[in-house]
């Protein structure tokens, strides 16, 4: 019974959407929104022909690098300047202002660094996903508890056996939140850079199907990337949540 409850929510709102996206394609046609049912179909299809796993492949093993880059990155360098309170005075406005900055404009400057190909797909993830996870870190070591790092000292803990074995899993909570939004600016980096220069890809393939007007390929695309993205931001923030709440009694 606890189990149907929990999925009401979810599946009305699904419901909801589907509704209101078969009332958009009444009122704008074929030409601008395909139908969901047509939508599926044509998903289906593209993911059963053969030439379609190559862009995924490409596609999943950029964004994965790039997570890996950002989260990882972003949790060693918010560590450092949530420890050093001048660091990270001095580093957040800066931060804060690149964030804010449109990445775009950044993009040729990671042509030139990296060439086409798949790492600077790479680098424009890691670009748009590490800085929410260097703030949200960052920010968390700062609001520790100060007996954690008096009870280290008390041990003689190294820098490093301090970090992980007192600061990350104090900040744990706080640093899931930063990957949660790292997650969906990291994928969004990795389809822009696809969309702009490379010749394989769930972003390139969108370019294509936009060129040539091929409505239905790009709202199954965006289908595709919204169930998945979706599905893993769920989990994220289900841990999120989970973590927050603390250890249930």
């Amino acid at each position: 019974m606890t189990a149907v409850r929990s999925l009401r929510g979810p599946l009305l709102l699904t419901l909801t959407l589907l509704v209101a996206w078969q009332v958009l394609h009444q009122w704008a046609g074929d030409t601008a929104l395909t139908a969901p049912l047509p939508t599926l179909e044509h998903l289906w299809q593209m993911i059963g022909q053969r030439r379609f796993l190559p862009h995924l492949r490409e596609t999943g093993l950029a964004f994965a690098q790039a997570l890996a880059i950002a989260w990882l990155g972003g949790v060693g360098i918010g560590v450092l300047l949530g420890g050093h309170r001048l660091s990270g005075e001095v580093a957040e406005p800066i931060l804060v202002g690149l964030y804010s900055l449109p990445k775009i404009t950044l993009y040729p400057v990671i042509l030139l660094l990296f060439g086409l190909g798949i790492s600077a797909k790479i680098a424009f993830g890691v670009i748009h996903g590490i800085i929410p996870v260097i703030l949200f870190t960052m920010n968390a070591v700062r609001n520790m508890r100060p007996v954690y790092l008096r009870a280290a000292r008390a041990m003689r803990l190294s820098a490093v056996q301090t970090a992980a074995t007192i600061i990350v899993p104090a900040a744990l909570p706080e640093i899931v939140s930063g990957f949660r939004v790292g997650f969906a600016l990291t994928l969004l980096g990795t389809l822009i850079g696809e969309m702009f220069a490379s010749q394989r890809g769930i972003g390139y393939m969108l370019v294509r199907a936009m060129e040539t007007g091929d409505t239905g390929t790009v709202m199954a695309l965006a289908l595709l990337l919204v169930v998945l993205a979706t599905a893993a931001s769920a989990a994220l923030l289900r841990l999120d949540r989970r973590l927050h709440r603390g250890p249930t009694p």
